[in-house]
């Protein structure tokens, strides 16, 4: 078992710490969302991928064996990413330091969005299905207690997901900083906008 639960390990952060669509905006929440809300987007994005990979192992691959199931998933995917990558690209000038501010109710609602976001953006976002029906593939239809496995899978991807995306989220926070003056926050936003958009072209190549 120690030796199943180190190669789930190794595989779901080597999946989940990667580039792709959810980090590139973890990145760009904690640069510029705040402390509050950048945390809620990474537990987000994290329980959302559990979800993703228990259905995988209750029979999701029936989305990924389905062409037009595949298809659909796969467009309505990059029609949301895309408009996430044109929101961030246009997204105005903030004033960095009350970025931890705010009254109680904004800074909950604000959290409430961000948590929506990363959950949203995970279940819509290819990488994390085909990630997870590999690793229950490899991980769980083998083992001679499939229940089990499954559990465990479920487990270290979460834990995965919250240090693979939670590392990105940190990396933004010591961007923060940096992105006070104006000029460098609107071409930060920019650049942001333009990868994840580079990144929904690759995925749909």
């Amino acid at each position: 078992m120690g030796v199943l639960w180190m190669a789930m390990g190794s595989y779901a952060l080597v999946g989940a710490i990667t580039p792709g669509p959810v980090n590139i905006l973890a990145l760009r929440h904690g640069a510029s969302a705040g402390r509050g809300a950048a945390l809620a987007y990474v537990m987000g994005a994290s329980v959302s991928y559990a979800g993703v990979v228990w259905l995988m192992g209750l029979g999701g691959q029936f989305v990924l064996s389905t062409p037009w199931a595949m298809h659909l998933a796969r467009y309505a995917g990059a029609a949301y990413l895309f408009h996430l990558a044109w929101k961030m690209a246009s997204a105005p000038v903030i004033e960095m330091d009350s970025l931890d501010g705010g009254t109680h109710g904004t800074a909950r609602s604000f959290g409430l969005q961000s948590c929506a976001q990363g959950a949203l953006t995970q279940v819509l976002n290819p990488k994390a299905w085909i990630v997870a029906f590999s690793g229950v593939s490899l991980f769980v239809l083998s083992q001679r207690d499939a229940l089990q496995a499954q559990w465990l899978f479920v487990s270290v991807s979460l834990l995965a997901c919250l240090m693979g995306v939670g590392s990105w989220a940190l990396a933004g926070r010591a961007l923060a900083r940096w992105l006070t003056p104006p000029r460098r926050q609107r071409g930060f936003n920019r650049a942001m906008g333009c990868v994840l958009a580079l990144c929904v072209l690759a995925m749909l190549g």
